[in-house]
């Protein structure tokens, strides 16, 4: 039963997603800078929702004597194109997010994954186009590829889609502008790490009581 309501869940995302890109509003960024990651997989996207459409119309002319069954078909393709675009939408407008205390990095609605900004060993710009699957490493690839290598110095909790938990000290993932993230990222965990080796002020000294 939890499988059915967790797909739900993503699917509703998908919708919620597709509504705010038609709005050209993203999802929950806040004061934060926002860095996208979609522009590379756009075509691949709109070319998969485009062989749909095509599906769908080849699908109209062979059931055209079966107007029920093309009735159910027919809503189930257009639901799969509504899914397709709100896939590239969840990615448009759901970007990684960095402020003052965290990384959040996202992948359309399948990923959402906050960082402290003290638990961030290094960030390094780092082009990979082939991953495996490795204890302790998440890859978040866009368009078969990541741009950005964080090691953390302790795990952080990653839920899946379907709630697994696991634990992660290396995280890949892509970003339009990568130099620029990763610019920012030390910029911000510099700051975060003199925040905490900073001495604390000294009290002030009482004032002298009269005798």
């Amino acid at each position: 039963m939890r499988t059915p309501l967790v797909l739900a869940r993503h699917e509703l995302r998908l919708l919620v997603s597709l509504a705010l890109w038609v709005a050209r509003r993203r999802h929950e960024t806040g004061s934060g800078t926002a860095f996208g990651y979609a522009r590379g997989q756009g075509p691949v996207m709109f070319g998969l929702a485009f062989v749909c459409v095509v599906e769908s119309i080849a699908m109209a002319v062979l059931l055209r004597d079966y107007p029920a069954v093309h009735r159910v078909v027919f809503i189930l393709d257009v639901y799969t194109i509504v899914l397709v675009v709100g896939m590239h939408a969840a990615s448009v407008v759901r970007p990684h997010v960095l402020d003052a205390g965290s990384l959040r990095i996202r992948r359309a609605a399948h990923v959402d994954l906050r960082i402290p900004l003290e638990k961030v060993d290094s960030v390094r710009r780092e082009l990979r186009t082939t991953h495996q699957r490795a204890d302790g490493e998440l890859d978040v690839v866009i368009g078969a590829q990541t741009s950005v290598t964080l090691e953390l110095t302790e795990p952080v909790a990653h839920f899946t889609s379907l709630g697994r938990r696991r634990d992660v000290r290396l995280v890949r993932f892509h970003a339009d502008d990568a130099d620029r993230l990763v610019r920012e990222v030390r910029r911000e965990v510099q700051a975060v790490r003199q925040a905490r080796t900073a001495p604390s002020a000294l009290p002030s000294p009482l004032p002298d009581q009269p005798a």
